[in-house]
C-alpha cells in the first residue's frame, strides 16, 4: 500500500502561490514517491531527476530561453535532488521571475547544501517543508490504533523508514545496514570535502550511546581526540543531513536551571540502533526509556511540522537533577511533558517547575495515552 504523506495536501495548497516549494529530507524517506504522487494530480507536470547527467547539463544555464525550451509546455516541474544543479538558486529565481505561471517543486537530501544555494537568490520566493520517515499518524491509514500499539516495540527497534516498516526482522536489519552505510554517509562526506568518515561514524556512535542524556561537546571531543569546534561543526552537518536533531535547555527564572546545554535525538530509531548494532527486544535492553523518549519527541516534531504548528521546544533540568523531557512554548504559555514507557512507574510531579511557571500545563506521556500527544 502507498501511504499518502500528510505534507502532501499542504504542498498542493501552496503550489499556486507564486513560490518555489522546497522539500527537504534524508535519502530514502520517500521524497521521490511523494513527488510522483503529486505529479499524478498534474497531467501536464514533469518530473526531472537531477542526479542524471543529461538533465543536470540542460539545467545548468541562466539563459531563460534555453530553460523554457527544456521545460516545454509543463505547468509544473519537479526537480528531484536539486542540490546537484550548480547555482540552483539563481536558476530557480529566473524560472519564478520569468515564467510565473509555472509551478516548481525542488527536493534535496541536504538542507545544508540547498540552503547555501537558495537562501539569497530565493529570498521571499520559496516555502520550505521537511519530509521525514513515516509518522505514526501516517500509518493509521492502514492500521488501527490497536494494531499499531502491538507494533510499538518493533518501531522502537527498527524505526519508520518506508522501506523498513513492517518488514520481517532480518530483512529490516539488512535494509537498515544498507541505508546507514550507503545513503546517509553519501551526503555527509560530500559536504565541505569531509575527509574523516571514521570521525563521523565514531561521533554518531557516541551520540547514539548518549541518547536521552545531556551532551557535552567538550567531553565528546576529548573522547574522540578532536577539538570542540570540529565536534560542533560535524554535529551541525549531521543535523543538516537529517540524521540527528537537538533540544536546547530552557532557562529563564531559576538560578538552578541549566543553561546552554543540549540533548540530541535521532530522526530514525532504526538508524540509531544500527549504529550501535543493538536490535534486542525491549525486555533485554537498558535503553528502553531513552528510545521511548526519542520516539515521543520525534513523533511530536513530525506532527507539529506537518500540521504547521510553530513553536519553541526545549528540555528542562536543574543542577540538582530535577528534569522535564520536553517543553513547548507557544501562545505565550509553556507546555511540559514527561515520557515513560512503563505506565505503572511513578513519576514525581515537577513541583519546583510548576511553582516558578504556574501558568504551565503538565502531562505524563506513556503507552496508555500517547495517542493524545502525537495525533
Amino acid at each position: 500500500m502507498l501511504y499518502k504523506r500528510i505534507i502532501h495536501q499542504t504542498i498542493e495548497q501552496n503550489l499556486d502561490k507564486g513560490k518555489v516549494i522546497i522539500v527537504y529530507g534524508a535519502r530514502r524517506v520517500g521524497k521521490t514517491t511523494l513527488m510522483k504522487q503529486i505529479l499524478d494530480n498534474h497531467p501536464a507536470g514533469r518530473y526531472i531527476n537531477c542526479d542524471l547527467l543529461q538533465y543536470k547539463s540542460a539545467l545548468e544555464t541562466t539563459n531563460s530561453e534555453l530553460l523554457k525550451d527544456f521545460i516545454g509546455k509543463s505547468d509544473l516541474i519537479i526537480l528531484d535532488e536539486a542540490q546537484q544543479i550548480r547555482e540552483i538558486g539563481k536558476i530557480l529565481k529566473i524560472l519564478v521571475d520569468t515564467f510565473p505561471s509555472i509551478r516548481i517543486i525542488a527536493t534535496g537530501s541536504s538542507s545544508f547544501d540547498l540552503t547555501d544555494k537558495l537562501s539569497d537568490p530565493l529570498t521571499g520566493r520559496s516555502r520550505f517543508y521537511m519530509l521525514l520517515p513515516f509518522s505514526v499518524e501516517e500509518i493509521l491509514q492502514k492500521y488501527s490504533k490497536i494494531e499499531i500499539n502491538s507494533k510499538l516495540e518493533n518501531i522502537l527497534r527498527f524505526g519508520l523508514y518506508p522501506e523498513i516498516f513492517d518488514k520481517a526482522e532480518q530483512d529490516a536489519i539488512e535494509e537498515l545496514q544498507n541505508i546507514t552505510s550507503n545513503y546517509l554517509y553519501k551526503d555527509i562526506l560530500r559536504l565541505e570535502n569531509i575527509k574523516r568518515p571514521d570521525l563521523v561514524l565514531n561521533l554518531l556512535k557516541s551520540l547514539a550511546l548518549q541518547l536521552g542524556n545531556e551532551c557535552s561537546f567538550n567531553e565528546i571531543g576529548g573522547l574522540l581526540g578532536e577539538n570542540v569546534h570540529t565536534i560542533k561543526r560535524y554535529i551541525e552537518i549531521l543535523e543538516q543531513c537529517f540524521i540527528i536533531f537537538r533540544l536546547s535547555s530552557f532557562s529563564r527564572n531559576m538560578r538552578k536551571e541549566l543553561g546552554k546545554r543540549n540533548k540530541i535525538y535521532f530522526y530514525d530509531l532504526g538508524v540509531r540502533n544500527t549504529l550501535i548494532m543493538n536490535f534486542n527486544k525491549l525486555e533485554s535492553r537498558n535503553d528502553t526509556g531513552a528510545l521511548w523518549e526519542n520516539f515521543c519527541i520525534l513523533e511530536r516534531l513530525k506532527y507539529n511540522h506537518y500540521h504547521r504548528r510553530f513553536m519553541n521546544t526545549y528540555f528542562w533540568r536543574t543542577y540538582d537533577q530535577k528534569e522535564i523531557d520536553l517543553i513547548e512554548e507557544y501562545g505565550g504559555k509553556l507546555h511540559a511533558f514527561e515520557f515513560k514507557w512503563d505506565p505503572l512507574r511513578k513519576i514525581k510531579t515537577p513541583g519546583e517547575f510548576l511553582s516558578v511557571y504556574p501558568e504551565s500545563k503538565y502531562m505524563i506521556v506513556d503507552r496508555n495515552n500517547f495517542w493524545n500527544f502525537i495525533c
